[in-house]
């Protein structure tokens, strides 16, 4: 069963394009990571917040990967407090129906 997990990230206004970088200058060490199908950054048409999809083989492979220190060195470093206008919000999914 695949497992999606998403964060919904606020990002302020003036901090988009530092954020958008930020994504597409990473390392992807979560590429590497036993389990890991893919992921996409998303941003909303008309809105102030971004989504961060990340597609698992497992709930277990997603939390392997949560508890690695690959995860933490990847979330290390983070932008600024005021790059944002709330928390981020996380959410996880069970694939129902795929095609």
């Amino acid at each position: 069963m695949v497992v999606v997990v998403s964060n919904r990230i606020p990002v302020a206004k003036g901090h988009e394009e530092a954020f958008e970088q930020r994504w597409k200058n990473r390392k992807w060490a979560i590429a590497n990571h036993p389990g890991f199908i893919r992921t996409q950054v998303l941003k909303l048409v008309k809105g102030d917040h971004y989504i961060v999809a990340t597609h698992w083989q497992s709930m277990k492979d997603f939390e392997t990967w949560t508890n690695s220190n690959s995860f933490m060195e990847s979330h290390a470093n983070a932008q600024p407090r005021e790059s944002f206008t709330g928390p981020t919000q996380l959410e996880i999914h069970e694939a129902i129906a795929e095609r």
